[in-house]
């Protein structure tokens, strides 16, 4: 198994992502350009609409494609969402004030109910804590230790 960042970038042109469409929830169809994709590997591919975000794809099947030469259409299981959703926030942290400024995919069909539990998940990846409406940055809690 091996991982392929698909992720966008200026830096890495032979290696791009043509496509990544949801066939079902869960399972999508990936068309990309280089990179000697096999089954069982996993893609790193950006979320549309985000900066920052990303979700990994774990390859079904795969199909090379004899032209164009080095494209090829995947078949992958992921993250199942219904309709996504992308959000930006900011949290500061209260005992330096300092600013996260961080982006977050939800559900949209969970509705509102979802965006908070969704945004926690993504400040702890992220490294920061969060105690009810109090956060503290990495920083913070080392100095805590």
């Amino acid at each position: 198994m091996v991982e392929h960042d698909f992720r966008y970038t200026l830096f890495n042109p032979q290696h791009t992502l043509i496509e990544c469409r949801s066939l079902v929830p869960g399972r999508y169809q990936v068309t990309g350009n280089g990179g000697s994709i096999q089954k069982g590997d996993v893609l790193l591919v950006s979320l549309k609409g985000s900066k920052t975000l990303s979700m990994r794809l774990l390859v079904e099947s795969v199909r090379h494609l004899i032209n164009p030469t080095g494209q090829w259409v995947a078949v992958a299981s992921g993250p199942v969402f219904g309709e996504l959703a992308i959000h930006s926030w900011q949290v500061n942290c209260d005992s330096c004030e300092a600013t996260l400024d961080f982006e977050f995919a939800v559900d949209a069909k969970l509705g509102h109910k979802a965006q908070k539990p969704a945004a926690v998940a993504r400040i702890a990846e992220l490294g920061w804590r969060s105690q009810g409406e109090k956060h503290q940055c990495p920083k913070c809690q080392e100095a805590a230790k």
